[in-house]
């Protein structure tokens, strides 16, 4: 038997298309995340990890693009929900968006590939990555909770929460790709953020 060859994967049942879609998606996460670039990926690859022909990815997505970009939105939302679930975690609002920012630390630390598709990939250019936005309003809100609660100086949330989001995208990416240096714990670096950028008290 061809090794290249697709495994032995039973046909799905009528109704289990969406299913397989699931399967390819998330195939392609667990690929990215190892290859670290979305142009390293080929169809025929994703569909050899999954055990079928390679035709039966194009059923679902018409061309790498079109699968790196479903796999990137599911992989938003999967991160969306367990932020949330991050923040829910009981305190104040501050205690709440620090949460947040440390979840992301960890996530990344985790899954530095998929960290590097999704935000330092040549597909930025090539698409426009429309569901990472909920990342920054999501971000906001958080911020504005702070401010509502009188923790933080009022002030234009969005804008603070930008500087904290390019400070901790800052911070997670260099150790990302420069791993070898000698970091400092990201818990000292965010509590610096919150307190530089955000205003609360230290």
């Amino acid at each position: 038997m061809d090794p290249t060859s697709p495994s032995t994967r039973g046909r799905n049942k009528r109704g289990q298309g969406e299913r397989l879609r699931r399967d390819i998606i998330d195939a392609t996460l667990r690929m990215l995340d190892e290859l670290r670039d979305d142009e390293a990926l080929s169809l025929r690859a994703v569909a050899r990890e999954v055990g079928i022909a390679a035709t039966s990815v194009y059923i679902h997505f018409a061309d790498r693009d079109a699968l790196v970009f479903a796999a990137l939105e599911q992989c938003t939302r999967d991160l969306l929900r367990d932020l949330e679930a991050a923040e829910a975690g009981g305190g104040d609002a501050v205690a709440r968006l620090r949460a947040r920012l440390l979840f992301l630390g960890s996530w990344v630390r985790d899954h530095a590939g998929l960290y590097k598709v999704l935000h330092e990939s040549t597909i930025n250019q090539r698409m426009h990555l429309a569901f990472k936005q909920e990342l920054a309003v999501r971000t906001t809100a958080a911020v504005r909770r702070c401010m509502d609660e009188g923790l933080a100086p009022a002030g234009d949330a969005a804008e603070v929460a930008l500087d904290l989001r390019a400070a901790v995208h800052g911070a997670v990416s260099m150790r990302v790709n420069e791993p070898a240096m000698a970091w400092p714990p990201l818990e000292e670096q965010v509590d610096r953020f919150l307190v530089k950028l955000v205003g609360v008290r230290a």
